[in-house]
């Protein structure tokens, strides 16, 4: 029978050591049990398995022979686990709550075999206390380290999975010889259903990647009440997505409230499309409206492709539109607020069909309003509104969405 505390603790390490194939199946028992995170394949669980043996090796070692806390390293199999486990977006939370139910499990262990030693309580509490604090010991220096190592290899997985789906993405997008089948095994999702695709940018740098695309996707989810992928084009710029088997629809005002509070962040937003080609057309979509966005002066915080559709088609050729713009609309492309006002007015009097009447209830202002407005226009174009109103029609959307004026 041991005498000293520390031969109780010798004792009770090399006791334990004897036992260990046995107690690491009962360990690894409880862990799949307690936690669901540890529901592994084959490959994962025999590196569970390893590093629950390293673990219980290393700290069984301390108690039978001496191993001072400085002179032990996190097991290499326990740190390869905590490296798939990052891997497979497990999370943190599930590993260090393995440890610490391990640990308590060990002392238990620990405390049924000093029970058999019949030993005086005084001898015994020491011991136990002793065993206690080698094991929390252990359990708190390679936690500190395991987090570490989890949240390394969560961030280079989280790079090098996105960089290969944007890849992917690309690849998708502009390789006209992929068919259906190879573009949905490359993103690993349908596309046979119907597919919203938009831009999300923080030209400022403002916010972080990971959330941009955070709350892209979170607004996409909200806008159409699909599920949503993201991926990062650069580090202030994002592609999201919404996928869903039935059409989808995006609401406005949804995309808006999402951002709202979120300064210097932009959207914009394709139009619904279904199938492979749907697919390419949403992101070509979406990509043309960001152009719009970029190009306005109006920075607005939401750009649809679909109020934006006509503007996309020549933003490429803005000085060329600016200068027809101009002839077009003569005076009313001025920069002052009148001018503005003259123009808004005009745009929604064409729109209302010629109606007076019409164009005052949208503007929530006095018929006669309209009347004077839409003279002092025609002063302005040097022509009635019924001369060229295709023309007009098309150089005031023009003005409005591209920022022309000035």
């Amino acid at each position: 029978m041991p005498d000293t505390v520390e031969d109780v603790v010798r004792s009770t390490g090399a006791s334990l050591k004897e036992q260990l194939a046995t107690r690491t199946g009962a360990m690894i028992t409880m862990f799949v049990e307690a936690i669901p995170e540890f529901h592994h394949d084959d490959e994962v669980e025999q590196l569970m398995v390893a590093s629950t043996s390293s673990n219980l090796t290393a700290i069984v070692d301390m108690l039978a022979l001496g191993i001072s806390l400085d002179d032990i390293t996190v097991p290499p199999a326990a740190v390869e686990y905590a490296r798939r486990f990052a891997q497979h977006d497990l999370s943190l939370e599930g590993l260090l709550r393995a440890y610490r139910l391990g640990e308590h499990m060990f002392v238990q262990w620990a405390i049924a075999d000093i029970a058999d030693l019949n030993l005086p309580a005084a001898t015994a509490l020491a011991a136990t206390s002793r065993i206690a604090l080698i094991a929390n010991s252990y359990i708190d220096r390679v936690i500190e380290d395991i987090i570490d190592i989890y949240e390394d290899e969560r961030r280079r997985w989280d790079t090098r999975t996105d960089a290969a789906r944007a890849a992917a993405l690309k690849a998708v997008l502009e390789g006209p010889d992929i068919d259906l089948r190879a573009a949905e095994q490359m993103l690993s999702t349908s596309l046979r259903g119907w597919n919203v695709a938009a831009c999300i940018w923080c030209p400022g740098g403002e916010v972080s990647l990971p959330r941009l695309l955070r709350i892209g996707t979170a607004a996409m989810h909200d806008a159409t009440g699909a599920g949503a992928m993201s991926v990062s084009v650069d580090d202030q710029h994002g592609w999201v997505w919404a996928s869903s088997a039935g059409r989808l629809t995006v609401d406005l005002a949804a995309l808006t409230n999402a951002i709202r509070t979120e300064a210097g962040i932009y959207l914009a937003v394709g139009r619904a499309a279904s199938g492979l080609a749907g697919f390419r057309q949403t992101f070509r979509e979406a990509e043309a409206a960001r152009k719009v966005a970029l190009t306005s002066r109006r920075r607005e915080r939401v750009t649809l492709h679909s109020d934006v559709g006509l503007a996309s088609l020549v933003v490429d050729r803005l000085s060329d539109v600016d200068v027809w713009a101009r002839q077009v609309l003569g005076g009313l492309i001025g920069s002052d607020d009148t001018s503005a006002r003259l123009r808004e007015t005009l745009r929604e009097f064409l729109d209302s069909q010629g109606s007076y009447t019409d164009t005052a209830a949208r503007m929530h202002v006095h018929k006669n309003t309209v009347h004077y407005r839409v003279r002092q226009a025609e002063e302005q174009l040097g022509r009635s509104v019924n001369e060229q109103r295709l023309e007009t029609e098309v150089a005031l959307l023009l003005c409005e969405q591209l920022g022309l004026a000035g």
